[in-house]
């Protein structure tokens, strides 16, 4: 499977404070911005696909709204996005996808820690989730998209306060090859504890990620796995830089 390198420690570690945080995430995403580009393609394409299984368009609903101008709270309400025809199967469909592609967002997690490590990348390092504890990571990505899902669901506003509890669950299921539920134990512990520096990050990381939907939605290809980066980064703000993964071929 895997090893660690036991000499391998240069690299940055950024200290316990938001700012920090996310200013080493910058620093890790200005050197693998790329990858997450194929990251988000992949998603997209694979998104599409679905869409064309299911015969319902995700992004129709914007269309309905010309301006900021003409849009309201009861527009919103009025506007029967989440019931349009083949709407069930797209998003039964888009949780499974979501849930299989997780080893790739693994994979640019691995990608940041071999740049901050000053280590050669190979395209294929972002596959890593597929070929290194994999079981783990769906079963723990399936477990936390279920509780994302349920807290998005009550209106939105308890996914802002639920998401900082698994800010490190992806870097501990890499770095620490642990199983699901030992990575959530371990993420909810770390987070509790440090509850208000993780909420401050998550909330900026989040908005950070959101950012491209104002460059008419496109901008989303760039800035959306930046989140991933924050994660990495606040693993090594907590837990210290990962050594570096050797593969056996």
């Amino acid at each position: 499977m895997s090893e660690f390198n036991e000499f391998d420690q240069q690299g940055s570690v950024p200290e316990r404070n938001t700012g920090s945080i996310i200013t080493h995430a910058f620093e890790m995403y200005k050197g693998i911005f790329l990858y997450a580009i194929v990251v988000m393609i992949i998603s997209i394409i694979a998104d599409t696909i679905v869409q064309s299984v299911t015969g319902y368009n995700s992004w129709g609903g914007f269309r309905d709204f010309r301006s900021f101008d003409d849009f309201d709270d009861s527009s919103f309400y009025k506007y029967e996005y989440w019931n349009g025809p083949g709407a069930p199967f797209y998003y039964s469909f888009s949780f499974i996808l979501n849930v299989l592609l997780s080893p790739l967002y693994v994979g640019l997690i691995y990608i940041a820690n071999k740049y901050n490590s000053k280590i050669g990348i190979d395209f294929s390092d972002l596959f890593i989730g597929y070929r290194q504890n994999f079981g783990n990571i769906l079963v723990y990505s399936l477990i936390t998209n279920i509780i994302l899902g349920i807290s998005i669901a009550l209106c939105g506003l308890p996914f802002l306060f639920v998401f900082p509890l698994f800010l490190l669950g992806y870097p501990i299921l890499l770095f620490e090859n642990a199983t699901a539920m030992d990575a959530l134990s371990k993420t909810y512990n770390i987070a509790k504890d440090n509850y208000g520096t993780f909420l401050g990050t998550s909330l900026l990381g989040l908005l950070i990620s959101a950012a491209g939907l104002i460059l008419c939605c496109i901008g989303i290809i760039v800035t959306a796995p930046f989140i991933l980066a924050v994660m990495y980064s606040t693993y090594c703000a907590y837990l210290g830089k990962p050594r570096q993964i050797l593969l056996n071929k």
